[in-house]
């Protein structure tokens, strides 16, 4: 029992810290970076306005999958882990996978449209955005997994 405590406390902590970046990131870093690259590139600073929306968007869905993951863990130390309070976490942090993917889809366009005006070789960028749904696509797949067999447990589990 306090193995599993300590593990899942663990788990929230780091959850918290990445809230806390990702918190940080929309609030501080991101209006700078966009201040600094529209005073560097001028004629191209109207492309700043799909960057900060799918940045943004992608923080928002990250924040959301993230506190379903604190509220699954919270449910997983009350041994509530086979609920449907856990399914319907597990639903959520999925369709916030696959916003991700939509909002890094959204982003390669954008990408590419700024490279095809600018002239520029967006590759780099582009192949790290898909990297990025790949491994979000991964995510999404395990979650697939983990909510077969909860379903299939609640289906079996005698109602009150």
């Amino acid at each position: 029992m306090n193995v599993r405590r300590g593990s899942t406390t663990f788990l929230k902590v780091i959850i918290f810290l990445i809230e806390i970046g990702v918190f940080a990131l929309c609030i501080y870093w991101l209006p700078e970076i966009a201040i600094k690259d529209a005073k560097v590139h001028p004629d191209t600073a109207y492309f700043l306005i799909p960057f900060l929306i799918c940045s943004y968007g992608f923080c928002i869905t990250l924040s959301v999958a993230l506190f379903q993951v604190f509220k699954l863990l919270t449910y997983i130390e009350r041994n509530n882990a086979f609920s449907e309070l856990s399914l319907k976490s597990l639903q959520v942090i999925k369709k916030c996978a696959f916003t991700t993917i939509f909002i890094i889809m959204i982003g390669i366009v954008s990408l590419i449209v700024l490279a095809k005006t600018t002239g520029d070789d967006a590759a780099g960028p582009t192949s790290l955005s898909l990297m990025g749904i790949l491994a979000t696509s991964i995510i999404t797949a395990i979650v697939d997994v983990l909510q077969k067999p909860l379903k299939n447990s609640l289906e079996l589990k005698p109602k009150k």
